[in-house]
């Protein structure tokens, strides 16, 4: 069974002659457009021609640079992928001048509305037209907007691949059996999923030692990524970072504060499920972290690549045949790299590639049930793009928050679809499982946030040092898990374990997560209550989410999101779950 990823669909190599040829278009592509944003043509013609061009020639930027990115997240010390993704996003830099102007211009038209009603095209692309209009009122002059493009190849963007580079190359010296070895950082992480308890605490501590060796890189990188996403946002005309993730993200405050407000509500249930499981495994003062991902009950969780497959195209088989018929397809086709190696980026993702109609996905297999949940969840991320990839590559870009929402709900499909197959233990360490993730998205995303916006409101003033960022970690996780952990083993370096962090571009990349995770529970109990019918209506939903804000979306299931009772009887519904687990494990107390 291949494990690792097969990129031919996008190029053979750097040195291919479609690459070469595809890259030296890539380089006309700035003129051609800056002809159209400066020809001084009809507007409607001068619409069509803008739509036409900017859709092939930013799906063409997308198949060259996900070519170099993918290459690099499996082996970060890969030279010749590294310069060619240096010289692509130099090239793109050049798309944001006659990207400005057609805006300025965009942003004069008092009639747009009524010429998109004269054109097809412009009809089929009113929502991206109505969207850059919009976005023309958060752009710097011209020549701010492009050197802003140019100084962030070695700003932002360089301080991000320094920070992906030196953790991805990152080998750490654990003791496994006895003996000392040296495995890829990912891979000491994994062992917070080992049965063995010693395990668990020899990777937890060697982890720390580890990034202890870099945390002063670390911190350069994040407070140059932040000092310049603070910079910029100011100057586009945003009160804060985080006003400008919702406008880019589609989504209100009004949103956003009725799900904080729900989430707050709902963690004492969570800190009930971490007390617990702390005293299962012999804690009185709560769950120390590195014992927060132990595996509990006593059923074996361990899978092969190929059981996990299987057991993922069962399951997605009991929701929709088109869904496991493309799992199966993404399995035989090998767009997934599977196991944790030597320059590889940790954790998982999912690349969908519009300009072929395909995905890759990332992961760090290593066997435990969750691997199979993660599996789940980044085929979720697949299956998204698969219902987009028939729509013009300018309607298939879709906000964080909503990214989530496919894969969460695969995520459910799975869980759920096993819990009926099995008995109490089974379900005692399925129901552990998917508790643990979602308290990652609801108890440690808050901590996450909270941690952002302490470090954007410092940011502002100074940069930090090593010890502050640690302060500001152990603080926000402190408040978010309150008496559910042990306060004398938490994680101080959870800042530089997360590279979402260090992306300009996806600042408060975290609550989408909590977002996904909700809206996915309140569809999943839309689609238990009307069974098949719903089906159309799901894949509906995934084909709106690039052509419409977060609220418009959802209302097409008539699900009102500025309303904190949804969210409250979404997390409902995990609350059950921690009830459940909590009479199951009852009879295990000593």
């Amino acid at each position: 069974m291949e494990m690792n990823w097969n990129l031919d669909a996008l190029y053979t190599g750097f040195q291919s002659e479609a690459f070469l040829q595809d890259t030296k278009r890539f380089e006309e592509s700035p003129g051609l457009l800056t002809a159209i944003a400066t020809d001084q043509m009809d507007d409607i013609q001068r619409l069509e021609k803008w739509i036409v061009s900017s859709r092939d020639a930013n799906a063409l930027a997308a198949k060259l640079m996900a070519f170099a990115r993918l290459t690099v997240s499996t082996d970060a010390s890969n030279k010749e992928a590294l310069m060619a993704m240096d010289r692509l996003n130099q090239i793109y830099t050049g798309y944001t001048a006659p990207e400005v102007q057609f805006q300025e211009w965009l942003k004069t038209l008092e009639n747009l509305d009524q010429l998109i009603d004269q054109s097809d095209i412009l009809k089929e692309h009113r929502f991206h037209l109505q969207e850059l209009k919009s976005e023309a009122e958060h752009k710097m002059s011209q020549p701010e907007e492009v050197l802003a493009a140019q100084m962030s190849t070695t700003g932002a963007t360089a301080w991000t691949l320094l920070q992906n580079t030196v953790s991805s190359s990152l080998m750490v010296n654990v003791v496994k059996d006895g003996k000392e070895v040296e495995i890829p950082l990912m891979a000491a992480r994994n062992m917070a999923f080992d049965k063995d308890p010693q395990i668990r605490l020899n990777g937890y501590h060697a982890e720390l030692k580890t990034y202890a060796t870099m945390d002063t890189v670390s911190a350069s990188c994040l407070n140059g990524v932040k000092g310049e996403v603070l910079t910029l946002s100011k100057k586009r005309g945003f009160d804060h970072p985080l006003d400008q993730t919702l406008f880019n993200s589609r989504m209100d405050r009004e949103t956003l504060d009725a799900m904080l407000e729900a989430m707050k509500e709902a963690m004492p249930k969570f800190r009930q499920y971490y007390r617990r499981k702390g005293e299962l495994l012999g804690h009185k003062n709560g769950i120390p972290f590195y014992d927060m991902f132990a595996p509990m009950g006593s059923v074996e969780t361990k899978y092969s690549y190929q059981e996990a497959t299987d057991f993922v195209i069962k399951h997605f088989n009991s929701f929709s045949k088109e869904l496991a018929d493309f799992t199966q397809n993404a399995v035989d086709k090998a767009w997934i790299d599977v196991e944790p190696k030597k320059g590889k980026r940790g954790g998982a993702f999912c690349a969908n590639l519009m300009p072929i109609g395909e995905s890759r996905i990332l992961l760090n297999f290593t066997g435990n049930l969750k691997n199979v949940i993660t599996l789940a969840h980044e085929l979720g991320h697949a299956y998204h793009g698969h219902i987009l990839k028939d729509q013009s590559y300018l309607n298939a870009s879709y906000p964080m928050p909503l990214a989530e929402t496919a894969s969460i709900f695969c995520e459910t499909i799975v869980k759920n679809a096993a819990l009926k197959e099995v008995d109490d233990e089974a379900a005692f360490a399925i129901l552990e499982t998917s508790i643990s993730g979602s308290g990652q998205v609801i108890v440690d995303i808050y901590s996450r946030f909270l941690f952002e916006t302490e470090l954007f409101a410092r940011r502002a003033d100074h940069a930090l040092s090593v010890d502050e960022l640690k302060e500001i970690m152990i603080n926000a996780q402190k408040q978010a898990y309150g008496d559910g952990v042990d306060h004398e083993a938490l994680h101080p370096y959870m800042w530089m374990n997360k590279p979402h962090y260090y992306y300009a571009v996806n600042n408060f990349y975290n609550f989408p997560y909590a977002f996904g995770l909700l809206f996915a529970k309140g569809i999943y109990a839309l689609y238990k209550e009307e069974g098949e019918s719903f089906i159309p209506k799901y894949d509906q939903l995934l084909r709106a989410t690039g052509m419409m804000n977060i609220a418009d979306a959802a209302a097409t299931l008539d699900i009102n999101v500025r309303d904190k009772a949804f969210w409250t009887a979404s997390l409902k519904e995990l609350e059950g779950e921690i009830d459940r687990f909590l009479d199951l494990s009852q009879s295990k107390l000593g």
